[in-house]
């Protein structure tokens, strides 16, 4: 299987933590040895994960970034769902969904991948086309959420979207218009949200294809949220409505 480069604390500690058999070898800076480095050493150690010493410049060149917060580590790809039959088949209860439509920003892509883990969301699914790929970037900023949230790529979004609605998903997609407001919705069924771009929002196929449009209600003076801001406050309400009574 073919290895990638993870970096930062929050990422490269929940991979040893979950999948310590994925971690091929850590990279770390040799010249940090605070209690949050010693702490990664050791758990490394603790996994037998080979750690290799190396300067700033050779972690930067690694991940194409200098923010790599002194580690690198290179591991194979967790195997989670690979496709959205064998995902549906394995849940038990009403799934929850985040399609995310157009987002090309690693940072939210991660930012939304963390608040699907931590509303408990099934997987977050994104078109191959005009959408940004699970890159180091994304899964340093999803906290180790990448790891453990299938992020299920498709070639035709419409089409994987009726295919939902064939199964009995509920597709909710949210935009600025909208008549019906967050709260007025019923997310206690088989549920998938659908988040657009902060520039353009959903698609207009994508759109159609949505059986209700809602809107989150602002109180404020900004217009809109940022997607992954939006995207934690419709998934956690969707989460509240699931509560036992």
């Amino acid at each position: 299987m073919k290895s990638k480069m993870i970096f930062g604390f929050h990422a490269v500690t929940s991979r040893i933590r979950h999948e310590a058999s994925s971690v091929d070898e850590i990279y770390v800076d040799a010249d940090r040895r605070d209690r949050r480095m010693l702490d990664l050493l050791h758990a490394a150690k603790e996994a037998n994960v080979r750690i290799v010493q190396a300067d700033d410049d050779r972690l930067a060149a690694m991940v194409g970034t200098r923010r790599h917060q002194g580690v690198v580590a290179k591991a194979s790809a967790v195997s989670l769902a690979l496709n959205l039959d064998e995902l549906l088949d394995g849940i038990e209860g009403p799934p929850l969904l985040l399609i995310l439509d157009g987002i090309t920003d690693p940072h939210n892509l991660g930012a939304c991948l963390r608040v699907a883990d931590g509303a408990g969301a099934h997987a977050v699914i994104a078109p191959k086309d005009r959408a940004v790929g699970l890159n180091a970037t994304a899964m340093k900023v999803s906290s180790g959420a990448s790891d453990s949230v299938p992020y299920i790529t498709v070639t035709n979004l419409a089409r994987t979207m009726r295919d939902l609605k064939d199964r009995g998903v509920w597709l909710i997609g949210t935009t600025d218009d909208a008549e019906q407001g967050l709260y007025q919705g019923d997310f206690t069924g088989p549920t998938a949200l659908v988040m657009g771009s902060e520039g353009e929002g959903m698609r207009r196929l994508t759109r159609e294809t949505c059986d209700v449009l809602i809107n989150i209600p602002m109180f404020g003076s900004v217009a809109s949220l940022n997607v992954s801001v939006a995207s934690g406050v419709c998934l956690y309400e969707a989460r509240r409505q699931r509560l036992p009574k």
